[in-house]
């Protein structure tokens, strides 16, 4: 018989809420996956940028973790960004969004994956330390947040549900990167039109 492999959804360990153990979960294998698929990327493919305006590697994978804490820190503390302390980047040094035409932030350019696994590690340090004293029924806690005119009342449950759709919406647009990177003309070669 063949190797069993089990497909197994369990809480994440040392969560009061079952369900936010589950979030935890799935977040944690999405970024399990993440990491595995950059693992071998160097500091130029995280600074390479497909066309002027555009997102690099490095740009998405310090908005992962800057997007992450500061909708905790949103969620469950009332704040506007970021929690002091949490991350050694701030929202606008990560560059996103970028103006169109626009090169990368010169603060990432250079920096190797241990840097972006170090930004992603921390926010998710922080997500499970807040997380952690929650019951169910905190899912339903609501705050109010306007954004260009707008007013929003959110819950806590669509906070990790947003935490998670993004990551998995920007790991999807690494892996294009990475394979754009693959496929990309070296310096002064144009690109085939094939």
């Amino acid at each position: 018989m063949g190797e069993l492999v089990y497909r197994i959804l369990a809480p994440a360990a040392g969560m009061k809420s079952k369900l936010v153990g589950l979030f935890l979960w799935e977040l944690d294998d999405q970024s399990r996956q993440l990491i595995d698929d950059t693992r071998g990327a160097t500091p130029e493919e995280l600074a390479w940028q497909l066309a002027p305006g555009t997102n690099t590697i490095g740009m998405l994978l310090a908005h992962i973790a800057i997007v992450e804490a500061s909708w905790i820190g949103r969620g469950l503390h009332g704040l506007r960004d970021l929690a002091d302390g949490v991350l050694p980047i701030r929202r606008e040094q990560s560059g996103i969004p970028l103006s169109a035409g626009a090169a990368p932030p010169a603060l990432l350019n250079g920096k190797d994956l241990s840097f972006f696994d170090d930004l992603l590690a921390r926010a998710r340090a922080y997500t499970k330390q807040e997380l952690a004293p929650l019951v169910d029924a905190d899912l339903d806690r609501r705050f109010r947040r306007t954004n260009a005119g707008v007013e929003r009342e959110i819950s806590l449950g669509w906070v990790l549900y947003h935490i998670l759709e993004h990551q998995a919406g920007h790991y999807y647009q690494i892996k294009l990167l990475r394979h754009q990177y693959r496929i990309a003309p070296p310096p002064g070669r144009p690109r085939s039109r094939a």
